[in-house]
């Protein structure tokens, strides 16, 4: 039986994921980049998120956060319209150089404490002390953040820039021939993909009260199966509808996760359970298409045998 417990645990990890994956969102699904950063950006926002709220500065940790994101975006960008190296490659050696980024960015260590750190979510904690919503802060905030980036790319891919973007995932050819540079609109799309990243995790760092130096290890994988979920929940319609498919991928990659956990699965096999499920999940419409030809194949033959 599911408690109502396990359903806000799976929501507030889904939801802080969900960030993660609608800038997978935007960079996989619109710009047609697979960006491999996601990794070390999702640690870079939790580290650099966590060294400003450490120094007292719990507000301005989201926009510096959001910002380090989006100089890890324009990095990534820079490697591969300027200087010729292929995407995912140039995810790769981005996301290595991060990790001793982050260390030093850590002052040379691997673990930052926040017990005792005054984050927005021990503010709004405090706020709502004794009142019906006491224990959903972090589903609050969490939700806040979901809504108002989901919002965002719901106006942004609508207009002319974003629809340039979107231009530019399905025939950069096409683009460069109507007068728009698809350098500067990759460039554009993976700097917003990557702020988002980076807000996740500040976003679960600060709710945890700690940050690890491997906080963002697998998350390309846990964000990529989120989003192929959410598309094979969502198949049709607009880009607001799809952003929402994105994020309910992302809550129910993240309760069959809490629900491994309640079953006492060891936390090695997790990533397992991962990779079983992006396989089920890119598998799933190959082989929902190719059910009605198997039909058609084995009635022939039943028809013939008669």
């Amino acid at each position: 039986m599911i408690s109502l417990s396990l359903i806000q645990t799976a929501a507030e990890l889904g939801l802080f994921g969900a960030l993660t994956v609608l800038a997978l969102f935007l960079s996989y699904s619109m710009l047609n980049v697979c960006d491999l950063s996601t990794d070390g950006c999702f640690t870079m926002g939790a580290t650099v998120g966590a060294v400003v709220a450490i120094s007292g500065h719990p507000f301005l940790s989201i926009p510096v956060a959001m910002a380090a994101g989006v100089a890890s975006g324009f990095v990534v960008a820079l490697l591969q319209t300027r200087m010729g190296i292929d995407s995912l490659l140039a995810g790769i050696v981005v996301n290595t150089a991060w990790y001793s980024v982050n260390i030093a960015i850590m002052g040379n260590a691997s673990l930052l404490n926040m017990n005792r750190t005054e984050t927005v979510f021990t503010m709004l904690k405090d706020r709502l002390n004794g009142t019906l919503f006491s224990d959903s802060y972090r589903l609050i905030i969490a939700l806040t953040a979901v809504v108002l980036v989901v919002a965002f790319l719901s106006f942004f891919l609508r207009t002319r820039l974003g629809l340039a973007i979107r231009a530019t995932g399905n025939n950069p050819d096409m683009v460069s021939s109507s007068s728009v540079d698809p350098a500067f609109t990759t460039t554009v799309g993976l700097c917003i993909a990557n702020s988002f990243t980076a807000l996740s995790g500040c976003l679960l760092a600060q709710s945890q009260k700690a940050v690890n130096i491997d906080i963002g290890t697998g998350m390309v994988t846990i964000a990529l199966a989120s989003l192929l979920i959410g598309q094979v929940l969502f198949d049709r319609g607009g880009i607001t509808l799809k952003a929402v498919g994105a994020v309910a991928g992302s809550f129910v990659f993240r309760l069959v996760y809490t629900i491994a956990l309640r079953f006492q699965m060891p936390a090695y096999m997790l990533k397992l359970v991962s990779s079983v499920i992006v396989v089920i999940a890119i598998s799933g419409p190959y082989f929902k298409k190719r059910i009605p030809l198997i039909k058609r194949s084995s009635g022939s033959k039943r028809r013939e045998n008669a």
